[in-house]
């Protein structure tokens, strides 16, 4: 504030050299044109004005030296005068272009209007000016009854030398912010398209037309399947479809989040809602999916006091946060999934028939691993690529006995348990190619079928050779008569498996 009339800061001898009677000038002119016919008192009151920022004008030009640049705006964030290097650094030539514009069509960023709005000082700001940094301070400016009559900004020069340690710091906190902001945006948005659903069981084609179809629509789907089937790519996949696919798609799993926090969760939560809440507000699911996808897995575990609210969402596509009042519009596309029984939970009222009907408009059902087993080799095939990826091994083939292993298994936990097991394989075993017998710790015994031992005694050498003569027939069967590669699946040399061939009678 600079209360003091100008004569108390400059001189009397040499006020004439810094000639703030310009500024009164411009002031004086604008007053006339808003009303020649005001009251003797407004008159005054425009003087006191006017007088007032004279003072602050010639303050900040004996100051000149110490600064880089100085901004006056009246109580209307109108610009009232610039310093000659504020003009400068602006590329401005005459001030009287810009007198009586709103700060902003000059300076896009500047903050004045906060300050004569608010009455608000900022005694420290970093300001980017081209690719000049600037530390700025902004002051309001007061008339005697204290009233906002406008506010000055100045740049103290030199300010960032000693400053240097903070604003690397700053730009360094900014460059964080924006690598976390790109982050955030990335784990947002779609990982899966269609091409990533594998199978061409004619199950699976037709779950890749649904998606596809479900892509064209903006309604609700529902996954239904059994645990493990892939119900979370199948939702990445529909967002990647649709028109949303450059919006977030964010994901809630309902049975992994306790039942008190599930509100907060969907709906946000506001400032100080309950102890141990935060200052600032915590935005919920669904305004953290505005304009894109919200995935709500599990959703037959949502408890029933929370399905009617999640009901009213739906419905009237607006939230408020926990402890608000505040209603907030979102527009977000549902995709729902669960391995419950729903339609029983519908009929027996563990489940609201209301919103089950909200989320079943486009259902997709899921099939079993079982129920697809001409899927198993392209799917334990990438699997297994991707395991040695992750291990840095080189990528192991499937022996048939052990994809006939595979196949003969039902698999209750579907493509996960199938995932699971390729990657026990290779941490628990060894060797060029998956055998049948690397399966036998990790899946029951009875699906692992190995070549039987004959129930009758006999020399032992004898059994030997009859096991070698048949592993060395598998491996020539394996590599289509290929000596070569049979003898590295059987681990031998070529010349070891020639031998042995000879041993047994076998042509080479």
């Amino acid at each position: 504030m600079l209360p003091i009339r100008h004569s108390a800061f400059v001189p009397r001898g040499t006020y004439k050299q810094f000639r703030p009677f310009h500024v009164c000038r411009i002031l004086t002119d604008t007053v006339q044109k808003i009303d020649r016919a005001e009251t003797g008192e407004v008159r005054a009151m425009a003087k006191e004005t006017a007088e007032r920022f004279a003072a602050a004008r010639a303050l900040l030009v004996m100051i000149e030296e110490m600064i880089d640049g100085a901004t006056l705006v009246d109580k209307y964030a109108r610009i009232v005068w610039f310093s000659d290097n504020q003009m400068e650094i602006l590329g401005l030539r005459s001030l009287a272009d810009v007198v009586g514009q709103e700060i902003e069509r000059v300076i896009p960023h500047s903050r004045m209007r906060e300050v004569v709005e608010t009455g608000r000082s900022f005694p420290l700001d970093i300001m980017q000016y081209g690719d000049r940094t600037l530390l700025v301070s902004r002051l309001p400016l007061r008339d005697e009854r204290g009233e906002i009559i406008g506010a000055i900004a100045f740049a103290l020069k030199n300010s960032l030398t000693y400053l240097r340690p903070i604003a690397d710091r700053f730009n360094k906190l900014q460059s964080r912010l924006a690598r976390a902001e790109q982050a955030l945006a990335a784990s947002r948005s779609s990982k899966y398209t269609v091409e990533n659903l594998i199978g061409f069981s004619p199950a699976m084609l037709e779950v890749k037309r649904l998606v596809r179809k479900a892509g064209q629509i903006n309604s609700a789907v529902l996954l239904l399947g059994e645990t493990g089937t892939g119900k979370e790519l199948v939702a990445h996949a529909i967002h990647a479809a649709s028109d949303r696919v450059d919006g977030p798609f964010v994901a809630l799993n309902v049975a992994a989040i306790p039942e008190n926090l599930l509100e907060a969760e969907f709906f946000g939560v506001a400032p100080g809602a309950f102890t141990g809440a935060g200052r600032q507000a915590r935005p919920g699911k669904f305004q953290l999916a505005h304009g894109g996808t919200l995935f709500l897995d599990e959703i037959g575990d949502l408890p029933l006091p929370l399905q009617a609210k999640l009901l009213r969402a739906l419905q009237e596509r607006e939230v408020e946060l926990l402890g608000s009042n505040q209603v907030i519009k979102v527009d977000v596309r549902i995709v729902a999934a669960t391995s419950r029984p729903i339609q029983d939970m519908v009929r027996n009222g563990s489940f609201r028939a209301d919103l089950y009907y909200r989320l079943n408009v486009f259902p997709i059902q899921l099939p079993a691993l079982r129920d697809r087993r001409e899927d198993i080799e392209n799917l334990a095939s990438v699997f297994s690529e991707r395991v040695a990826m992750g291990l840095d091994q080189p990528m192991r083939d499937f022996a048939p006995s052990a994809l006939d292993v595979l196949r003969s298994y039902q698999w209750p936990g579907n493509v996960r348990e199938l995932a699971n097991v390729i990657e026990q394989v290779y941490v628990r075993t060894e060797g060029e190619r998956i055998a049948a017998e690397d399966f036998i710790t990790i899946l029951p015994g009875e699906f692992v079928h190995l070549p039987a031992v004959a129930k009758t005694p006999r020399p032992l050498s004898e059994a030997v050779d009859e096991l070698e003569r048949a592993l060395i027939h598998a491996a020539l069967d394996d590599a289509k008569g290929n000596k070569l590669k049979a003898a590295q699946i059987l681990g031998l040399s070529r010349t070891n498996l020639y031998a042995k061939m000879r041993k047994h009678d076998m042509a080479p």
